[in-house]
């Protein structure tokens, strides 16, 4: 049985959250949540909070067994852009996008 984790509007841009998420992709949830506790990468908090969640969703509300979890798909989207405005020379203004992410994670207990 699948099951699904979602943390919306995360302060990190897509593209970093991928590099993170490229790294525990098909590993069991065991495995990946060591991965992500010595992965330098700031996003790895975020990634493996979403993964704990997936796994308590799993246990709590399907009945299924911790120890054969593990991460059939994860994929972070395109979130809320933010954009902020920064002085520049000659009166002129800078435009700079603040990116957010949308990060899901599936988690399974059939290989």
């Amino acid at each position: 049985m699948d099951v699904k984790s979602t943390a919306k509007t995360v302060r990190f841009t897509p593209r970093k959250v991928r590099l993170v998420l490229d790294m525990v992709r098909g590993k069991s949830v065991e495995e990946a949540l060591n991965i992500l506790k010595f992965t330098p990468n700031q996003a790895a908090g975020a990634v493996a909070k979403v993964v704990k969640s997936a796994a308590a969703n799993a246990t709590h509300n399907h009945q299924l067994d911790a120890e054969k979890l593990y991460i059939k798909s994860c994929f972070a989207d395109e979130g809320v852009v933010m954009k902020r405005f920064m002085p520049r020379a000659k009166g002129n203004a800078a435009q700079i996008l603040k990116r957010t992410s949308h990060i899901t994670v599936v988690v399974s207990d059939e290989k």
